[in-house]
């Protein structure tokens, strides 16, 4: 059952990231009127909402943009950082709308910020508790109610973690397209192929909490299942 489950949100992750690098690829190729690159975009709106602190730099790799919190930057990749089209400015202001959320405490982004090592350390207990039932069943001695305990417990975490992860990524893009909307950085027609493009970034965080939900649930089954 854990294998179809994971066959089944493999193949949907799988077509998810298709689909989105198909559209990224698409308004990739269209340029923007206003003729702004990913940084100067990024570097734009920083600057609108009084972000002085946070650095735009360029990292290697293709959709590695991301903003990392503990060193303040805003991480764009090279098709992003140099791009002048619709793409880049979607991924550009959406990042920054993740410093904006870092620079205004936003509720839901502190609490992911507060699950990540939690998250860490659940996924590392959880490798060795189902590693350990591989080589001769449970191996760590164990019985098997506290086995489940762990493996549940550590699964919620991980779980709990997707899902926090979701408000956090829809609200960034909000705050992206409301801002690049009302600081007529895209026409409406690039705008709408902004939107898109963060639609189908928004799909890849979906389908994580529902693979990890559904195995949440299959693990909770097995484990407690047959309990009155």
């Amino acid at each position: 059952m854990i294998f179809l489950i994971v066959i089944v949100f493999a193949i949907a992750g799988f077509a998810v990231s298709n689909r989105l690098k198909s559209k990224f690829k698409k308004y990739s190729q269209i340029s923007l009127e206003a003729n702004l690159s990913g940084a100067d975009i990024a570097k734009l709106m920083l600057a609108d909402n009084n972000i002085h602190d946070v650095q735009v730099v360029c990292v290697e790799g293709q959709l590695t943009d991301h903003y990392n919190p503990a060193n303040k930057t805003v991480n764009l990749s090279p098709d992003v950082y140099y791009g002048r089209n619709a793409a880049a400015a979607a991924v550009a202001s959406h990042e920054c709308g993740h410093a904006v959320q870092h620079a205004t405490s936003y509720a839901w982004l502190n609490l992911r910020s507060t699950l990540v090592p939690i998250q860490n350390s659940a996924s590392k207990i959880l490798n060795i508790v189902l590693i350990a039932s591989l080589f001769g069943g449970f191996a760590l001695g164990l019985p098997v109610p506290f086995i489940g305990y762990i493996v549940v417990g550590s699964y919620s975490v991980i779980t709990l973690f997707t899902i926090v992860t979701l408000p956090v990524e829809f609200d960034a893009s909000n705050r992206a397209l409301a801002w690049v909307k009302n600081r007529n950085i895209v026409t409406p027609s690039e705008y709408e192929m902004s939107k898109d493009a963060l639609k189908w970034a928004a799909m890849t965080y979906v389908v994580a909490a529902l693979a990890s939900i559904t195995t949440l649930a299959y693990y909770i089954m097995v484990f407690f299942g047959n309990r009155d």
